[in-house]
C-alpha cells in the first residue's frame, strides 16, 4: 500500500533528544573523547576585558574551526550555515536546538586579534600533541620530516619586481604588507627574498617547485613520530628549498625544549642532505641521519667520480685509482692561509708530474693537466650519512617517509587545504597549525575511539 505524509495538526509539544541523533560512530564524536579544552578559558584569560559586553565563547569558535578543518568547509560562512544545519555539528560545538550560531565575521576579528596575540592555535597544538604522547602514540626514537607547497591566496597578475614597488604607498597598506615590511629586518626571510613579489601577500613565494606553471605559495614543513605518523611539529615558511631545510632544525628543537623529545634518528629527502644540515644533526644533536647524501660530483661518462678517490686522514690527501697522492698545498709557504673556501670546502690537487705520465689521464682529468677533488669541512658526518645508507634500518626509513607524503596527500585532498585563504606569514602559520592538529585529533581518534588517558 502507498504511504502518504502525515497530515493534520501538528504536535505542540515534542521530545528531542540531540544526544540521541548523533550516531555512536560518528567521528566526531570520537574526536570529542580526544579533546580536551578545560584549561582553554584560563589559557585566554588574560586577552579578555573583566568587564563590558560578553564575548562569542572561545570554546566554541574553536569546536567550529575543528570541524571547518575536519571536514574540509573553507568557507567560514558557509561553516556557520553547516554549523546551523548539522545535527552532529550543534552536538559537537555544544549548541542547542534554540542556541545562535556566531556570525561569520567574528573568525576574522578573533584570528586576527586575540586569537593570534596569544599564539591560541600553537597552544592547542601543543595540549594535543600531549595527549598522543600519553596515550602512547608518539614513540620519539624515528621522525621523518618534508614539505609541501601550498598555494598563496596571491594572484600571478599581481606580482611585480621587487625593486618596482613603492611600499610607501597608502593603497598597498594592508596587513599582509605591513607583515611583510616588518619581517625585512630579519636576516633568515632577507636571504630567501625573490625578485618578483605578490602586491597582495608579498611574504608569499613565486615558485614552479611543484612542476608545472609558477604560483605564488607557502610551504607546510611536518615533523611527524614514525610510530604512528603522529606530527610533532609543524612550520610555515616561504616555498623555498632553504627555508624549509631550515625549518627543520626550528622543529626538532622546539620539540626538544618542549616535550623532551630528542630522536636517535632523523629520516628526510635528498634536499636535507646537504653538508651542513648533516653536520647539524650529527655533531650538534647526535642524531642518525637516514638521508641521501646532496653529492653532484657523480660523473654520468665512464671518468672517475670523487667516490673512486680513497681519503686517507692521517696523510690528509686522497689517493687516486693509480694510488698517487691529492693535497691540499704541494709547496712551503711562509704565512699560512686559510684553505676553506667560501662554499666550506678545501681543494684537494694531484701532482702534474704525476698525472702526465699517468696511463689511466684519460678517465681522470682528460681536460685539465691536473685533478681536483673539492672536499667539504662536514665530509665527516656525509660519511656518517653514506654508512647509515648501506644499513637494513636505511631501507625501512624509506618506507615510514611515505607517511610524512600521506598527511600531506590527507592534508590537500580531505582536509581541503590545497590553497590557503589567510594572507602573510601569519596567516599561513594559522592555517597549517590548526591543519596539523586537527589532523592529529583524526589520528587518535581512529586508534583511540575511546580516548586517552586523561593526563591531568
Amino acid at each position: 500500500m502507498m504511504g502518504q505524509l502525515p497530515g493534520g495538526q501538528h504536535r505542540l509539544f515534542y521530545s528531542f533528544n540531540l544526544e540521541d541523533h548523533v550516531p555512536a560512530q560518528h567521528l566526531l564524536r570520537s574526536i570529542d573523547q580526544c579533546l580536551d579544552l578545560s584549561d582553554l578559558r584560563s589559557y585566554l584569560a588574560d586577552f579578555y576585558s573583566p568587564i563590558g559586553r560578553p564575548s562569542v565563547d572561545p570554546e566554541l569558535m574553536v569546536r567550529m574551526l575543528i570541524v571547518g578543518y575536519c571536514y574540509g568547509i573553507r568557507s567560514e560562512r558557509r561553516l556557520c550555515e553547516e554549523a546551523h544545519l548539522n545535527l552532529a555539528y550543534r552536538w559537537f560545538c555544544r549548541l542547542g536546538l534554540e542556541d545562535e550560531v556566531p556570525n561569520h565575521s567574528t573568525f576574522s576579528k578573533k584570528r586576527h586579534g586575540r586569537f593570534r596575540d596569544s599564539d591560541l592555535f600553537r597552544w592547542l597544538f601543543n595540549e594535543v600533541l600531549r595527549r598522543c604522547m600519553a596515550a602512547g602514540l608518539v614513540k620519539g626514537e624515528g621522525v621523518a620530516v618534508d614539505a609541501s607547497v601550498i598555494k598563496a591566496d596571491a594572484s600571478k597578475q599581481r606580482g611585480i619586481a621587487r625593486d618596482e614597488v613603492d611600499w610607501s604607498n597608502a593603497a598597498l597598506s594592508s596587513r599582509a604588507v605591513r607583515e611583510y615590511l616588518e619581517a625585512l629586518d630579519d636576516e633568515a626571510l632577507a636571504e630567501t627574498l625573490p625578485k618578483k613579489v605578490s602586491l597582495s601577500d608579498p611574504q608569499s613565494r613565486w615558485t614552479a617547485a611543484p612542476g608545472g606553471p609558477a604560483f605564488f605559495a607557502y610551504s607546510t614543513n611536518y615533523l611527524i613520530d614514525t610510530e604512528h605518523g603522529v606530527i610533532v611539529d609543524v612550520e610555515a615558511t616561504p616555498a623555498h628549498r632553504t627555508a624549509e631545510v631550515d625549518s627543520t632544525r626550528t622543529m626538532i628543537d622546539r620539540a626538544e625544549a618542549q616535550f623532551d623529545l630528542t630522536p636517535a634518528r632523523l629520516i628526510g629527502d635528498t634536499a636535507y642532505g646537504t653538508a651542513p644540515m648533516l653536520a647539524w644533526m650529527v655533531e650538534e644533536k647526535n642524531i642518525e641521519p637516514h638521508v641521501p647524501v646532496w653529492d653532484k660530483t657523480e660523473r654520468k661518462d665512464d671518468s672517475f667520480s670523487s667516490n673512486d678517490f680513497r681519503w686517507h686522514p692521517e696523510a690528509d690527501e686522497y689517493r687516486c685509482p693509480a694510488d698517487k697522492p691529492l693535497r691540499n698545498g704541494w709547496r712551503i709557504v711562509s704565512q699560512q692561509r686559510s684553505k676553506v673556501t667560501k662554499d666550506n670546502t678545501i681543494i684537494y690537487r694531484s701532482s702534474r708530474g704525476d698525472c702526465d705520465t699517468c696511463p689511466l689521464k684519460s678517465k681522470c682529468c682528460s681536460n685539465t693537466p691536473t685533478r681536483k677533488i673539492a672536499r667539504s669541512i662536514h665530509e665527516a658526518a656525509r660519511d656518517v650519512a653514506r654508512r647509515v645508507s648501506n644499513t637494513p634500518q636505511y631501507i625501512v626509513s624509506r618506507c615510514e617517509r611515505k607517511k610524512v607524503e600521506m598527511l600531506f596527500a590527507h592534508l590537500k585532498r580531505i582536509t581541503k587545504l590545497d590553497r590557503i585563504r589567510l594572507r602573510g606569514l601569519s596567516g599561513a602559520t594559522d592555517e597549517f597549525t590548526i591543519a596539523a592538529l586537527v589532523q592529529n585529533l583524526r589520528r587518535m581518534a581512529k586508534l583511540l575511539p575511546q580516548g586517552p588517558p586523561h593526563t591531568g
